[in-house]
């Protein structure tokens, strides 16, 4: 992992509460970079020793937490690329854009891509319907192409325990309230109704996809709450320390 920046430098670029600072590239946008980057790897890699899921990190929240700020910092402490909800949903609902994924990794191990998503299938219970097998086919390839900080979408039950730091961040909703209004540029009335609404949506999605009524905390390595702290940079250093020890990566 790369040293830890400057932590008075970042600091000055430290987010403002409910404020997600960096402009994010289009799903779209990102899903074509990507597409082009591995075609042009592909040329280049003669290696199939590296056909191997990369150690990730799987971030699970509640809206307005404040993850992507977490993931953020955590990219510049480590290196590696965030990859969020959006991104995961525009390649899920695109089977054509998952299938040229898992074409690359077939004509560098034919075969070994299914042989994983074969095994998922019988190990989770949850595996069942055509959109969480497409969503499992995209978190995979992508934790398979490079070191990757997932945020959302349930990426810690997809992808196998021993590969993963899985961390859940929590906070009062009173905060989370304040966050959206702030970021959202509305009253803290109508901010609520959001988190209502989405929180809705979230309980929907683990019910109908994973099975699952609630997140249990043993399902994570780590728990945080970010009440308990002043900006989203400690968190992330936290997390930084946890995926060092878990994985021996000093």
């Amino acid at each position: 992992m790369k040293k830890a920046a400057d932590k008075n430098a970042i600091g000055k670029n430290a987010h403002p509460p409910g404020y997600y600072g960096r402009k994010m590239m289009s799903a779209s946008d990102w899903a074509g970079s990507q597409i082009q980057k591995w075609q042009r790897e592909e040329k280049e890699r003669k290696n199939l020793e590296d056909f191997s899921q990369k150690n990730c990190i799987c971030i699970s929240r509640g809206a307005g937490v404040g993850a992507l700020e977490v993931a953020e910092f955590l990219s510049e402490r480590t290196g590696y690329r965030v990859i969020d909800r959006e991104i995961m949903e525009y390649m899920a609902n695109d089977s054509t854009l998952t299938e040229k994924i898992i074409e690359f990794y077939d004509e560098r191990v034919p075969g070994k891509m299914r042989e994983l998503l074969a095994a998922l299938s019988i190990e989770k219970k949850f595996f069942k319907n055509d959109y969480i097998q497409q969503l499992a086919k995209t978190v995979t390839a992508l934790a398979h192409a490079e070191p990757t900080i997932f945020v959302g979408r349930g990426t810690h039950l997809i992808l196998p325990r021993h590969t993963i730091l899985s961390v859940q961040l929590i906070c009062s909703r009173n905060r989370r309230i304040a966050r959206l209004s702030n970021m959202l540029g509305v009253d803290e009335g109508e901010a609520e109704k959001r988190v209502n609404i989405m929180d809705d949506e979230h309980h929907e999605f683990f019910n109908a996809v994973f099975l699952r009524e609630k997140i249990a905390s043993d399902e994570f390595d780590l728990v945080i709450n970010m009440d308990f702290f002043d900006s989203e940079y400690p968190v992330a250093q936290i997390i930084a320390c946890a995926f060092e020890q878990k994985f021996q990566t000093f």
